[in-house]
């Protein structure tokens, strides 16, 4: 049976396609015959403890500048759908976990993928600091003195946001860089959380992977290669991306982390690691999708959409 699918994303029209998850997502959506509707956050509303949005019909081509058609805005009552993407980008913000409250009032009878309060509980920084041998040497912290004492300890840090994105805010400072005092008294500026300090990986430099995982289980990984004079891997700020397969070690990864994305009902999951190291475990609108396939990897929004249309089923 076709599901009827909204889409809370950043608008379709700022995508860019050539690697947008929440786009394949789509194009695989409308191609098994679902009803798609697309949304932005600040058309979400609550009334009386009804959820609704100003939705619009939406269908989806890939073609690069001539990608999306939308309908006109309809209020429409969220309980309606039987699907709802939660797929706006971070910051993760008060805006980004009211959203979730709000979407929590109509899962699971409309199936919210991710689950919003699973999401708004699990940060990404933080939730993967539940598997400390798992992953690098890490310190959560606004205080300025804890942070100098770490990198005493450690040599190189990275030093960035708790709740940033993208590559955003990444700096890495060797052990007798003079800028540390003055970045932590910025960071304290920008803003009111703690920040995250978290040992160098040198291993870096060789990649830093994304695996995709669908209900808890791998499913393709493409490993992202840092610029020559940046430290971030991010693509959109210079990384390049190349086909690559799991090591043992990223297996045993997947298979220590997997019965808690399962739990938390997180059907669409990317984790980051580097060399023997996971450092995110990224399940806000997670990526890299069009990418594995492009590398001759799984055709994953497929396997995304099996999970989904078995639990409508």
């Amino acid at each position: 049976m076709p599901l009827k699918i909204a889409v809370q994303m950043d608008h379709v029209g700022t995508v860019s396609i050539a690697g947008d998850t929440s786009f394949a997502l789509s194009l695989e959506a409308q191609r098994r015959g679902h009803e798609l509707f697309h949304y932005t956050p600040d058309r979400l509303t609550m009334e009386n403890g009804q959820v609704f949005a100003r939705v619009e019909e939406m269908s989806v081509r890939d073609e690069a500048g001539n990608h999306y058609t939308l309908g006109e805005p309809v209020r429409t009552d969220l309980a309606e759908m039987d699907v709802i993407l939660l797929r706006q980008d971070p910051p993760f913000d008060m805006n980004y976990i009211t959203t979730t409250h709000i979407l929590e009032r109509i899962h699971p009878k409309t199936l919210v993928v991710n689950d919003p309060a699973w999401v708004r509980n699990s940060p990404e920084k933080i939730f993967v600091t539940e598997f400390p041998d798992l992953m690098p040497e890490t310190l959560i912290t606004r205080d300025a003195a804890e942070v100098a004492a770490f990198r005493k300890a450690h040599g190189d840090i990275i030093v960035k946001p708790l709740y940033g994105n993208g590559g955003a805010g990444i700096f890495h400072l060797r052990e007798d860089d003079r800028n540390l005092s003055s970045l932590l008294e910025m960071f304290t500026q920008m803003f009111r959380e703690p920040f995250i300090v978290q040992r160098y990986l040198k291993d870096v430099r060789k990649g830093d992977k994304r695996i995709i995982l669908i209900d808890g289980e791998p499913v393709g990984a493409i490993n992202r290669v840092p610029a020559e004079h940046d430290s971030r891997s991010n693509m959109h700020v210079g990384g390049r991306a190349e086909a690559t397969g799991l090591t043992e070690r990223e297996r045993e990864i997947c298979a220590r982390i997997g019965p808690s994305l399962r739990e938390r009902g997180f059907i669409l999951v990317g984790i980051d690691v580097i060399g023997d190291y996971m450092t995110e475990i990224n399940v806000t609108s997670p990526t890299g999708v069009r990418e594995v396939k492009r590398f001759g990897g799984a055709d994953i929004a497929a396997l995304f959409w099996d999970a989904v249309e078995k639990r409508r089923s």
